[in-house]
């Protein structure tokens, strides 16, 4: 019995020696590797290495889309794939109502006879009614009725609750070496099938403008600006006319973000300075109020279209900051802004009303 006591005792050091060198092999050990297998077979590496999304979530708050904005609906987890908003649902099916933590309702889908909003006597205590209008006062139509109804408001003005409006950030890392696109255009403007946006002081001043520098306009329909080439078409173009809606308020829109991160220089007419350069750097654009008239600012950019040093202190700010594209498919004309809400029900559970809607939004 001694004998196999001192025999075990000698070899357990051993045997325990071989263990860890078993352990630590198949710690280090690099994984099978994973051989292309039939169709009908999975490997357990994933074929694909674009991210998947998994089921959607249920433990976060929802926000129901009554009416999608002019009929352009996405799907509904493009806010996640987009814009890595992941702390709210959305949902267009109407019977989840009164499961809604808020509903976003689109002023242009409203009927004056106000049929088509949710029932007022069945809406939760703690919901919140989003009010979405994109479009400034001078193009919004009153309709009788909605002034108390309304917890947020969302749009692309500075003050409303939840801002559709893409500002610039500071970048994690500086990049001392970007370079605009290619500049084929001297200055370009995106018109729809009214003229434009801007309404008639834009026009007028697009006009004027005219008469001292060539303006190359695109329709808003044309395959030039559709998609994706609506950066090649826009990035190509040394400066763009940006052009909003002035007063009251101030609506900044894609109109002025878009160009800026296309690489073109905006030139901006609507709100004040002021209003633009708490989304932009200063020395980011050129504001037509600036100068004393449409010839003063035309002088201006044909002289930087001379001189290229000039011209490209216009872009030292991509230096630290740096500014997201918009999506481009037409169903996400609106995605940003309802993500935006999303986002917002997501982080902010908060109650509040807008006393009177019209009064925050026309000023009278």
């Amino acid at each position: 019995m001694c004998r196999f006591l001192r025999a075990t005792a000698t070899a357990a050091p051993a045997l325990a020696g071989v263990l860890v060198l078993l352990l630590m092999y198949h710690k280090s050990a690099p994984p099978l590797p994973c051989y292309p297998v039939p169709a009908a077979h999975q490997c357990d590496k994933p074929a694909s290495t674009s991210p998947t999304l998994g089921p959607p979530r249920t433990d976060t708050p929802l926000l129901l889309v009554w009416s999608w904005p002019e009929g352009r609906r996405f799907h509904l987890r493009d806010c996640e794939t987009l814009f890595a908003v992941d702390g709210c649902r959305l949902s267009d099916n109407r019977s989840l109502y009164q499961q809604a933590a808020a509903v976003l309702l689109y002023h242009g889908a409203i009927g004056a006879d106000l049929a088509d909003l949710p029932a007022a006597a069945q809406r939760p205590r703690s919901q919140s009614w989003i009010w979405f209008n994109a479009d400034p006062p001078a193009a919004t139509a009153r309709i009788a009725g909605l002034e108390g109804l309304f917890n947020l408001t969302l749009g692309y003005r500075a003050d409303a609750d939840i801002s559709a409006r893409p500002g610039v950030t500071l970048r994690r890392r500086s990049d001392l070496n970007f370079v605009p696109p290619e500049k084929t255009r001297l200055l370009c403007r995106i018109v729809d099938g009214a003229g434009g946006g801007g309404g008639e002081r834009a026009a007028a001043y697009q006009q004027e403008l005219a008469r001292h520098m060539a303006v190359e306009t695109f329709a808003s329909s044309s395959d030039a600006v559709a998609g994706e080439n609506y950066f090649r078409t826009v990035g190509a173009c040394k400066f763009y006319l940006s052009f909003e809606a002035s007063a009251p308020g101030d609506h900044i829109t894609e109109a002025f973000s878009g160009p800026l991160s296309a690489g073109a220089v905006p030139v901006v007419l609507g709100p004040p300075r002021r209003s633009y350069e708490r989304i932009a750097p200063p020395a980011s654009f050129i504001h037509v109020d600036d100068f004393h008239d449409a010839a003063a600012l035309a002088r201006f950019l044909l002289g930087l279209d001379r001189d290229r040093h000039a011209y490209m202190k216009f872009f030292e700010w991509r230096r630290v900051h740096t500014i997201k594209r918009h999506p481009t498919a037409d169903r996400h004309k609106f995605a940003h802004a309802i993500c935006q809400a999303c986002r917002h029900v997501g982080l902010r559970r908060e109650y509040r009303v807008v006393p009177d809607l019209y009064k925050w939004f026309f000023g009278v």
